[in-house]
């Protein structure tokens, strides 16, 4: 029986890195999307970066919806709707080219922004229960490596697509690379939708495997999912952790081609800190719980990436996207094991948390679009770093005490 288990959960986690590799192909080629409209739309830097606002706004809306609909329908259901909408939203993306139409772009990245919500509000606590929390960020750490290979995929095909002999002359013929990888997104999605809905491969955590697995009979009287302080800092933490990731990730593209480095070279960048990312959660898989401990590897991570990111804004050249890339290593742990830390004792109140959890992905609308703004103000992408700074602190705090906090009045 214990082997007939062992085996369901294998093909389960294999299914969730399946879905991980989708999810890194279509988030992480948002750094491509964005050097590719700035150029073919002649945005300056705050308009561009509406493609990583309308993409991750989703989140913010979605998060609490999500979370009804999963208690409702469960995991795998909602992994299939979700992915279901996710092929919607590719589909848009095809006559927005046709009108090229830059707001048209931007509502079909929104709107599989919103399938890619319920996607991950049902999978990623799902990975964190289907074994021990004290393993879940080695677990977590198995996805972001699918997802960071998706990503590298991603950007390196799309890339070779739209960063290749771009140009703003005739934007009509540019605008045209977008609709043939976006009508074969949409295709795959609603195949992969299907799939899930027909087979059984995301056995349902019933609600005493839950319990057993993150309930903590000392926090049985809470009755509000806002009176658990390490979920509420873990949501303050896991936004820091959403900005520092996309920041390295799709502004490093952009970045490149400010310093004048050619459009061969620039797309490339991206996967340098996808590929640091790889990296850091293959240690993070290898050295978490069994040589170090998730919280105090999230630490080290935190005060690692704040000393790198001061290095970035005080280099000059090639030597800043090195900086900057290797971010990505540092950036890998904190997904991965802020999700435990702050789910941690909530039992029945899982789903609600994972929900607030997934909000906090809101910080990928937000922190960008502040970057650009900055950095059209200060007149230095540069100097604009400074943002992401501040970030890392946070999660220095939240590695170093805001996880141990019990309650609101004490510790």
């Amino acid at each position: 029986m214990s082997e007939n288990k062992d085996k369901t959960v294998i093909i389960a986690l294999l299914m969730a890195a399946l879905l991980f590799f989708v999810f890194g192909f279509l988030t992480w080629v948002n750094g491509t999307l964005i050097a590719f409209f700035k150029k073919t739309f002649e945005l300056n830097h705050l308009n561009s970066y509406l493609v990583t606002f309308a993409y991750y706004l989703s989140y913010t809306i979605m998060a609490i919806p999500s979370s009804v609909l999963l208690r409702k329908v469960g995991f795998r259901n909602g992994m299939s709707i979700g992915l279901l909408i996710m092929a919607i939203g590719s589909a848009i993306l095809v006559p927005a080219a046709v009108l090229a139409s830059y707001p048209t772009f931007l509502f079909g990245l929104f709107t599989t922004g919103i399938g890619l919500t319920l996607l991950q509000t049902a999978v990623n606590p799902y990975v964190t229960l289907i074994g021990p929390i004290e393993s879940g960020a080695r677990r977590v750490s198995f996805m972001g490596f699918s997802n960071k290979i998706g990503g590298i995929t991603g950007q390196v095909i799309l890339g070779s697509i739209l960063l290749h002999g771009a140009t703003t002359i005739v934007r009509q013929d540019e605008l045209n690379k977008i609709i043939i990888p976006y009508f074969v997104f949409a295709v795959i999605f609603a195949v992969l939708s299907f799939i899930l809905k027909k087979n059984d491969w995301f056995p349902e955590i019933d609600k005493d495997e839950t319990k057993d697995s993150l309930d903590d009979l000392s926090q049985t009287d809470k009755k509000s999912v806002f009176q658990f302080p390490n979920l509420v800092l873990g949501v303050i933490a896991l936004f820091c952790a959403g900005a520092v990731e996309v920041m390295t990730i799709d502004s490093i593209i952009n970045y490149g081609l400010t310093l004048g480095f050619p459009e061969t070279k620039a797309k490339l960048f991206g996967a340098y800190t996808l590929i640091a990312m790889i990296v850091g959660y293959l240690s993070g898989m290898i050295f978490i719980p069994k040589y170090i401990r998730q919280e105090r590897y999230l630490l080290y991570a935190a005060i690692v990436g704040s000393m790198l990111t001061i290095f970035a804004i005080y280099s000059t050249g090639f030597s800043l996207v090195i900086f900057i890339a290797i971010l990505g290593f540092v950036n890998a742990i904190f997904w991965p094991a802020i999700w435990p830390l702050a789910l941690k004792g909530l039992g029945k109140f899982t789903k609600t948390g994972s929900a607030l959890l997934m909000m906090s992905v809101c910080a990928g609308a937000i922190i960008p679009l502040l970057y650009g703004y900055i950095a059209d103000i200060i007149g230095s992408a540069q100097k604009a770093y400074w943002i992401i700074v501040s970030c890392y602190l946070y999660i220095v705090y939240y590695a170093l005490l805001g996880y141990k906090k019990e309650n609101w009045s004490g510790r």
